[in-house]
């Protein structure tokens, strides 16, 4: 929405797509077994067993790394992947739950990537609408599209914040 309002992002057209809800099942499938084993067994066991900064560490460490495209395109979208790491390990945090974290990852794949075409997934996820990237690259994203624009980053650090605010205000009240 804010890189919509900046300019710097637009839709251009619609495709078709050949059962896009079997698209969208499979980005929902990706998105559940990464969240069960990034966060809900490796990043669990760990805290379990050491405690909860080393969880973090090597879970978003894992994850950075099971989105290596990201290195390839640059330290921006490198940053937005860890980050989103740490903001969808918040909120795993202050849920209890694997559900939210799954459906943020859903959202992101699902939505961004195969409705909105603004996140770059495998080269054959198809796109619903066509997102025309212009302007400032180090806002829209550029080639790398919103997964490499600075307002992702922000936006991701801000939401992970919330919650890890959120977290500690319902703990302290406990």
């Amino acid at each position: 929405m804010i890189l919509s309002l900046t300019g710097v992002i637009h839709i251009d057209g619609r495709n078709q797509i050949s059962m896009l809800w079997l698209w969208l099942f499979s980005a929902f499938i990706n998105s559940v077994m990464q969240e069960v084993l990034v966060r809900g067994y490796l990043y669990q066991m760990i805290k379990n067993n050491y405690n909860i900064v080393v969880a973090v560490l090597i879970s978003t460490g894992l994850f950075t790394f099971a989105h290596g495209g990201a290195f390839e395109a640059g330290i921006l979208p490198v940053l937005n992947v860890i980050t989103m790491s740490l903001f969808v390990t918040a909120v795993l945090e202050y849920t209890e739950s694997l559900v939210a974290p799954i459906v943020i990852h859903f959202l992101w794949n699902g939505v961004g990537a195969i409705i909105l075409g603004g996140v770059s997934l495998a080269e054959d996820y198809p796109h619903l609408f066509n997102m025309v990237i212009s302007g400032n690259s180090i806002l829209s994203g550029g080639s790398c599209k919103i997964e490499g624009s600075i307002v992702v980053l922000f936006m991701n650090l801000i939401l992970m914040l919330g919650f890890v605010m959120a977290k500690k205000k319902r703990d302290k009240n406990l």
